[in-house]
């Protein structure tokens, strides 16, 4: 897992010059307790609680990179850590009976710590949620998928025309769908970013396109630059709402070379076809013979 923590050094900046600033509040305001009051098991209690604090935050800049749910989680942790630090400052320096800020410092920081760290945890659970329903697409491939792709790794074409003609002998291929994905020029990205950023991209477009499908849906790398969708029990219509939404995905999709960060653009041509009963390679021809008619016109462009 990588390291974060460098992504993060602000944050950790700012908590340490808030605990800073407290402390000097506190001074500057009261005076130090003799060593005799001072309460072992309220500074333990106290300072302990501050201390997983810290170690709680620590984890988690540790872990994840920037972002909203990150920055939600870090200064909830922080106003709690601010809190249990106010608290524990309490047990060494004496403040005036007419000051009442130290109350609302502990109390207001807690509270609304508790309700940030609250709201960025609901955010993560969801977050969680999505990636779990990637890793089970992606852990069904691996486990049921004889022939799978190495590099993305997807089913290839064998599984797909395997998956095709069971289909067919059980009657079930007339209710499905295909999608044919064909990425837009693949070779420049070779040519000019060399072949090992155009495996990057095609494993960033295979995780793309995953997201974009359902648990039942058969996500295939046809070959290269092409990939092909099977939807069961889905009409062509439904089929054509399906590859639009995926190829503004794509479009849409920020990806960043891997040596110098510069954005990629990524765009893919789609072709739709009802499976009739027919044989998978019947099906695949057709299916070839659709996309490289949605293709032409970009070539004529080009």
């Amino acid at each position: 897992m990588p390291n974060f923590i460098r992504l993060h050094i602000t944050k950790l900046v700012f908590i340490l010059l808030s605990a800073n600033t407290t402390l000097l509040i506190f001074l500057a305001a009261g005076d130090v307790k003799a060593l005799s009051v001072w309460s072992g098991a309220d500074i333990f209690a106290e300072g302990g609680a501050g201390l997983l604090t810290l170690v709680w935050l620590y984890l988690i800049l540790k872990s994840r990179p920037s972002g909203r749910i990150t920055n939600l989680l870090t200064l909830g942790l922080g106003l709690m850590f601010i809190a249990w630090w106010a608290d524990t400052l309490d047990e060494f320096i004496a403040l005036p009976d007419a000051i009442i800020w130290d109350h609302w410092l502990e109390s207001g920081s807690m509270s609304l710590g508790l309700v940030l760290l609250t709201y960025g945890l609901y955010h993560w659970h969801h977050e969680q949620l999505a990636i779990s329903q990637q890793r089970q697409k992606q852990e069904r491939l691996v486990r049921e998928h004889r022939y799978f792709d190495h590099l993305t790794p997807l089913a290839g074409a064998q599984y797909l025309k395997n998956q095709i003609d069971s289909d067919r002998k059980q009657n079930r291929q007339y209710l499905s769908s295909l999608i044919a994905l064909d990425l837009d020029n693949f070779d420049t990205v070779n040519q000019t970013y060399g072949h090992a950023e155009g495996d990057r991209v095609l494993q960033a477009v295979s995780q793309i396109i995953l997201l974009n499908i359902r648990n039942q849906d058969l996500l295939c790398r046809l070959a290269g630059d092409r990939f092909v969708v099977l939807l069961p029990q889905t009409g062509e219509s439904q089929a054509k709402i399906f590859a639009d939404e995926i190829t503004n995905s794509l479009f849409h999709y920020a990806y960043r070379s891997y040596t110098h960060g510069e954005k990629i653009p990524i765009s893919a041509t789609s072709a739709v076809i009802m499976a009739h009963q027919e044989s998978s390679e019947q099906l695949l021809s057709r299916l070839q013979l659709a996309i490289a008619k949605a293709k032409t016109p970009l070539a004529r462009r080009a």
